[in-house]
């Protein structure tokens, strides 16, 4: 963990801000809770419990901060809540999601299945494609086990 902190503080170093101690405190409850999709106000909850001082609008300005640069990605599944979900270091994409419309499961999914996509898109439509984000909504493996 302490690793990923350098080199977070690099890169918000290298955009001209500081690791400061609020941030540090955001960025290590989004590290401890990876596989989880956190909202603001989660992460908020979190935080207060490490730093009870920190305040709601500081959560949500180092949330956007380390959106803006790459740290994170804000995701929305549908339901009207921004959720924060940490960018895996050297991918070259977003990962892909399974939202299971029953009980809420958010699944990740790690391989880029839209390369072929991506290359006709460039192709056809003169488009350079930077990014994607794909989420699927289904029945997850857990509810379909339960009927």
């Amino acid at each position: 963990m302490e690793s990923r902190i350098d080199r977070i503080k690099k890169q918000l170093s290298g955009a001209s801000y500081k690791l400061t101690p609020q941030r540090e405190a955001t960025v290590r409850i989004l590290l401890e809770n990876e596989e989880d999709h956190l909202s603001a106000e989660d992460v908020f909850l979190l935080v207060r419990e490490i730093s009870p001082d920190i305040g709601l609008a500081t959560v949500y300005r180092t949330l956007e901060l380390l959106n803006e640069l790459n740290v994170v990605d804000k995701i929305q599944f549908g339901d009207g809540v921004s959720r924060y979900d940490l960018r895996q270091e050297g991918a070259a994409h977003f990962h892909h999601h399974l939202v299971c419309i029953e009980c809420g499961a958010v699944d990740e999914i790690q391989e880029d299945l839209l390369e072929d996509v991506e290359a006709i898109v460039e192709r056809k439509w003169n488009f350079i494609i930077k990014d994607h984000r794909l989420t699927f909504h289904g029945i997850c493996y857990r509810c379909q086990e339960d009927k």
